[in-house]
């Protein structure tokens, strides 16, 4: 049984446990939901929708962080 998933983020390869979705991935990787465009295998996702986006092996994910400041 394999316990981990292969997944590209922006462009780096990642490992993640099997049955993870979009919101854990963010956690995983300490991001705010709320400040991330998440495009899963070309599609954006929504902020609502990450829970229940499940991750399969070789998907790709970018991740766009938004960035305060002045």
């Amino acid at each position: 049984m394999n316990v981990s998933l292969k997944v590209t983020v922006n462009g780096e390869p990642r490992e993640i446990a099997a049955g993870s979705s979009l919101d854990d991935l963010l956690r995983s990787l300490e991001l705010d939901p709320r400040m991330v465009v998440v495009e899963h295998n070309r599609s954006i996702v929504r902020s609502p929708h990450l829970r229940e986006r499940r991750l399969e092996e070789g998907d790709q994910v970018e991740l766009v962080h938004f960035v305060g400041g002045g």
